[in-house]
Order: structure tokens, then C-alpha cells, then sequence
């Protein structure tokens, strides 16, 4: 199990990397991803290396018994290399310049930035292939964080060269694109521009496909860097760190590029809840590479600084977020950072070693979370999740785009579709619409908006070979460039829902998505419907549920078709939180999936990984676990004890 965090002994006087060291072994700390932002320190000047304090920091370290995962650097050009090449750096729509002072500015596409970002990385990987301190490659950092996209000339004609790879000449990107609208149509790949500033809404197939770029250019950054390490022989696994889910980059498709997935999150302490959306994130990162254990690569050890409110974890509650990735896969937790900064714009951001010293809590429960880590034992990733998820990015893409009957924040669903089942203590994977869903015994496709007709049929085959399918409004609409199939809405999916959409009813909203709801009757029991009261046209399949007011009182809202041997529901509007709750109550019981433990509370984690049944509390309030489970273990129990089959153990915030 991997522990540790970035390390910057760049800020620090010589004497106190000893010290660090020291410290670093009083913790547990077996790993420490080392120069993330050490570029200008590495290189003075273009053609000017200084390697001699890296040397030292790398023998050190090696010495003490902790290994370096390497960064290559290339996360923040020194202030040298944008004076000479000024053409290396970003603009933004408008046209503006992101200049230097602060990280990222670069434009990924810019041959000079390349060229300059490959002789660094060769430099580095060159003299540290080889080094025995070296378990991993650490590529870039964060890619995309504060710069989502750049719209400069550099991007402009990476774009136009990206679009003439995807499309048999212009007519057929016209023909994607609908450019007859507008009177956009392209004569020449040259007219292209990226979506910069315009006078009204830009076409949404350019701002899918520019996305995609986006994503492609950035990811053909880390394989330049890759294969630099590959060619001076380095053998070590290479990764970089993502965020989540984050928003601009499709990290399904970089998935297949990294050896390992690495992580990075900051969940608010602040929120009581979060640490649901991070279960999501967690069983995402997991679901990328299924079967490989992933890292938690950073997170913080207390408060950060970039909120408007930055409030401390409270006791217990790094642990409970640690553990929790543990659970859902990571084989290493990791902190941002190891020593707290003297200056820069981090200096608030906790660290595992605080300016407060070792006598604070966060020490002491940095070192108790280290002694519980080199307890566990060895693992596979394998999760116990009969049920999947759907959440593809470029979906997400097309769905947030503008001009819709409805905006609303599309991952903001999914997570709550995740939730409901995260309190019913349920094994969730995330999983992309095209993927081999048969091993599950639900699954759940909340406004799968853009659908290719290979996703399409492969959700209809999932159904036809037994599975249960629940998907929700807003879906089955576009095609991978966002353009109406001829005939329709649902045109796809018509025969195994039994159903045609013929209506969004979209909801008015505010900003909390649910100013206007609707009622929808089944059984003896409601929910509450958002954002959209679909009208439907029921061909052949069962009507659950009915609105129970609004102008489509009494039509159907909830259907259900057998579809060989599998069930196909569809809801016509989305769910509160209490009624999403329910409906996967009842699909999940329908379906025959029970939670992992009966009786826990729904602060309380229950998570089966190979076999070993982890628990961990997010609440300040103890409980009395089930009887069913037997006797608990003590802390610092063999290791073959800690959390498998002969025992259990409580993590968190409040353990009994």
C-alpha cells in the first residue's frame, strides 16, 4: 500500500531534507511523488541543467527506504521560456493572453512548448531511468486544471489538422456539423476557427467536436512524455493524476495510455455529504481500469485554500476519505502536501507535516492512518458492484451544451442517481454505455441525451440477455454529433422501452433545479419529478406510474416492457432525492440486490473489496453494527484479521 504525498524540498534549505526523511519513516511514508513544479529549479535557462540537488533529494530518499514517483516537471514553464517564446502561451475566447505568474501556461498545442517540454523530460528520464528510488512516472500534473481549453492560433491549427483526421474531406464535416444552418457552410478546413468569442450560440456540433480535440491534444501531450521515459529505458509504471470527474478532459478514452489510474480529490469538510459525490468519484477511477488498483495521489491532509470557507476535517475524517478509496480499489493514499509551504499561493493548503508541527492532531493522525495502511493486506481491485452506472463525457458535453429545452448540471444527476444507491449500501461500477454490461444485475442510464447506435444496441442486448435497464428522461436524443436521428426521439431504443417520447415537457427551473416539480403516482406511493414531463407514446409496455398533476395528469410516467429474458424502465422525469431513492429501492429489490450489510445507517460505508468487508462511518454519531456480523477485531490485529473474512473493523469519524 503506497503512502505518502508531493514533495518540494526545492522550497526548503538542504538541512531540513534530513529531517524529512526522518519524519517521513516515523510516518509510514513509503512513497513521495517528487518535482511536480521543479522546472525552473531543474532548468535555469534553455540548455541549462542543474541536476546536483535533485541527485541528493533522490539518494536520500533511497537511502531511508522511500521510493520517488518522478514528475517530469512540465506542469508550469518557468517565466524564461514564455520571454523568449511568447508564442508558447494560451488565449482564451476572446483572444486574451493567460500569462506567466501563476501554473499552466502553456498551449498544449504550441510546437515551441513541446519542443521544450521534451528536452526537459528527456533530460530527466535520461538520468533517473535507471535510479533505484524511481517506482513510478508522475507525467505533467493536473492536465487541464486551471486552463480547460486554449483557443489560440497554436490550437487553431492543431484543431483544423484533428478535424481533417476525423472527417473524409469538408463536405462530410458539413454534413456532421449541419452547417447549411446559419449559413456556416465550410468551403476549406482553413475557415475553421476554435469557438471563440461569437455574437450568439455557436454551433453545438463544433463545440462537441472541439471538446474532443481538447481532450485528444492534451492526451497526445502525456503520450509525447511516455514515450520520452519508454525510450531512455525507464520500465516503471507510468501515470499521471486525474480529478475526478472532471468536465474537459474524456479520461475513459486516456484510460487505456495509463498503467495505473491516479486520482486526485477535495471533498469539502464543510458538506456532510460529500463524501458521497467522492464515492462516486472513487468507483469511477476504479471502473476506468477494471481490475488494476488505482492511487489516491493527492488529497488533503486538513483545509485547503481555494475556497471561499476553507474548513478544517474534523477528527477521524481523513481517515473515513482514505479508507473509503482503499475500499473502492486504491492501493495507495496520498497527500498534497508533505511539508506545509512557507509562501506562494498554497501556503494556507494543509500539509501532512503542518507549520504547527508533530505535537498537532494532523500528525498524529497522519502516523495512526500510516501504521493502519501497512496493516492491510494485499488485495485485488475487485469491488463487489452488481450494479453499473452510466456516465459517458462526451454525453455529459453534449447535454450541457446551450439551447436545450432545459440546463441543468448533468453530473450533478448521475451522482445523485449514485447516491441512492450508496445509501442502500449497494456496490456500484460507473461504466460507459458501450461497455460489456452483462455481469450486471442493474443498470442505471440517467439523460443518455447523445447515443450511438453501438451503444444503443448494446444496452438493448444487455436488456435482452437479462438484465434490468432504468433509464430516465432526456434520453436517446442525438448521435455522436448531436444531430436528431431521421425519425424522432428514441428512435434507438423505441423497441426495447416500447415507447416514443414525442414531448420534453420541460420544467421551469432556478437554481436549485426544482422551482417546478411534478407528482408521479404508483402503487400506493409518489415521487417527485424536475426538470422534465415527458410525453410519451406507450406502444408496448406497462405504464407503473402516472403524473399526478401538472398538464400531463394522468399520463404515463413510469414504464416497464420485458424484453427477452430482461426489463426495460423508463421514467419521464427526474427524481428528487427522495423519490430517486425509492425507485432504486424498488428496481434493485425487483432485481434481487441486497445491500452488502443489512441495518447500517446511511452515514455508514459498507464496501466488499476481495472478499474483505470494510466499514467506515462518516459521522460524528457511533453505531452498534449488526449482530449478524459477530465480534469486531482490535486496531493492530494481525493483518490478515484487520478487515477480512474473521473479523471487521470500524474507520472513520466515530468508530464504536
Amino acid at each position: 500500500m503506497y503512502y505518502g504525498g508531493d514533495y518540494n524540498p526545492e522550497q526548503w534549505p538542504e538541512p531540513v531534507w534530513d529531517d524529512d526523511v526522518r519524519l517521513m519513516r516515523a510516518a509510514g511514508v513509503n512513497l513521495v511523488s517528487l518535482g511536480v513544479f521543479a522546472w525552473a529549479r531543474i532548468q535555469r535557462a534553455e540548455g541549462e541543467f542543474d541536476f546536483g540537488w535533485l541527485d541528493r533529494v533522490m539518494d536520500k530518499l533511497h537511502a531511508g527506504g522511500i521510493g520517488v514517483n518522478l514528475a517530469t516537471a512540465t506542469a508550469s514553464p518557468p517565466p524564461w521560456a514564455s520571454r523568449a517564446y511568447p508564442e508558447i502561451l494560451p488565449k482564451d475566447a476572446s483572444g486574451a493572453t493567460y500569462w506567466p505568474g501563476s501554473r499552466q501556461a502553456y498551449a498544449p498545442t504550441s510546437p515551441v512548448y513541446r519542443r521544450l517540454a521534451a528536452e526537459l523530460v528527456t533530460a530527466i528520464a535520461e538520468r533517473y531511468a535507471s535510479h533505484p528510488a524511481v517506482v513510478m512516472w508522475h507525467v505533467n500534473n493536473e492536465y487541464g486544471c486551471h486552463l480547460h481549453a486554449d483557443y489560440s492560433d497554436n490550437a487553431a491549427v492543431a484543431f483544423r489538422a484533428w478535424l481533417r483526421g476525423r472527417y473524409d474531406g469538408i463536405e462530410a464535416l458539413n454534413e456532421a456539423w449541419g452547417t447549411t444552418f446559419w449559413s456556416q457552410r465550410y468551403g476549406d478546413f482553413e475557415e475553421i476557427v476554435p469557438p471563440r468569442l461569437a455574437p450568439y450560440s455557436l454551433n453545438p456540433s463544433g463545440l462537441l467536436d472541439f471538446k474532443r480535440f481538447t481532450s485528444d491534444a492534451l492526451l497526445d501531450l502525456y503520450r509525447m512524455e511516455k514515450s520520452i521515459i519508454r525510450a531512455a529505458g525507464g520500465v516503471q509504471p507510468v501515470t499521471t493524476n486525474f480529478l475526478g470527474a472532471f468536465e474537459p478532459i474524456d479520461y475513459r478514452s486516456w484510460a487505456p495510455d495509463l498503467d495505473l489510474i491516479a486520482d486526485d480529490s477535495y471533498p469539502d469538510p464543510a458538506d456532510a455529504e460529500s463524501f458521497r459525490a467522492a464515492a462516486f468519484d472513487r468507483d469511477l477511477m476504479r471502473s476506468l481500469k477494471p481490475g488494476v488498483p488505482w492511487v489516491l495521489m493527492e488529497q488533503a491532509p486538513d483545509a485547503v485554500n481555494w475556497r471561499t470557507s476553507n474548513a478544517p476535517k474534523a477528527p477521524g475524517q481523513m481517515a473515513a476519505l482514505s479508507v473509503q478509496a482503499v475500499a473502492r480499489g486504491a492501493d495507495g493514499v496520498m497527500f498534497f502536501q508533505w511539508r506545509q509551504s512557507r509562501s506562494g499561493s498554497e501556503k494556507f493548503h494543509s500539509a501532512m507535516v503542518p507549520h504547527a508541527g508533530t505535537g498537532t492532531r494532523t500528525w498524529k493522525e497522519i502516523v495512526e492512518l500510516g501504521r493502519d495502511l501497512a496493516s492491510f493486506p494485499r488485495m485485488s481491485a475487485d469491488v463487489e458492484a452488481p450494479v453499473a452506472l452510466v456516465y459517458d463525457w462526451q454525453n455529459r458535453w453534449a447535454v450541457e451544451n446551450s439551447d436545450h429545452p432545459v440546463r441543468f448540471d448533468h453530473l450533478e444527476v448521475v451522482r445523485q442517481w449514485h447516491a441512492a444507491a450508496h445509501r442502500r449500501h449497494v456496490g456500484v461500477d460507473v461504466r460507459h454505455p458501450g461497455d460489456d454490461l452483462s455481469g450486471y444485475a442493474v443498470v442505471i442510464a440517467p439523460q443518455l441525451y447523445l447515443l450511438t447506435d453501438a451503444s444503443a444496441a448494446n444496452l438493448a442486448a444487455y436488456v435482452a440477455g437479462g438484465g434490468t435497464l432504468l433509464m430516465s428522461a432526456f434520453s436517446d436524443v442525438v448521435d455522436e454529433h448531436d444531430m436528431f436521428p431521421l425519425g424522432g426521439f428514441t428512435t434507438r431504443l423505441a423497441d426495447t422501452l416500447g415507447l416514443r417520447v414525442t414531448d420534453f415537457g420541460a420544467l421551469p427551473v432556478d437554481g436549485t433545479h426544482d422551482a417546478t416539480t411534478v407528482t408521479v403516482s404508483l402503487e400506493g406511493t409518489s415521487l417527485k419529478g424536475r426538470l422534465f414531463a415527458e410525453e410519451l407514446d406507450v406502444t408496448d409496455a406497462t405504464v407503473l406510474g402516472r403524473f399526478g398533476d401538472g398538464r400531463l395528469r394522468g399520463r404515463p410516467a413510469l414504464t416497464s416492457r420485458v424484453s427477452g429474458a430482461g426489463t426495460a424502465y423508463y421514467l419521464a422525469t427526474v427524481p428528487d432525492e427522495e423519490g430517486m431513492g425509492a425507485l432504486v429501492a424498488r428496481i434493485l429489490a425487483g432485481a434481487g440486490v441486497r445491500p452488502v450489510v443489512d441495518g447500517l445507517p446511511e452515514h455508514v460505508e459498507a464496501v466488499v473489496r476481495d472478499g474483505h468487508l470494510f466499514l467506515v462511518n462518516h459521522s460524528e454519531e457511533p453505531f452498534t453494527p449488526p449482530s449478524s456480523l459477530g465480534r469486531p477485531i482490535e486496531a493492530g490485529s494481525e493483518a490478515g484479521d484487520v478487515i477480512g473474512a474473521y473479523g471487521w473493523r470500524v474507520f472513520g469519524r466515530a468508530a464504536p
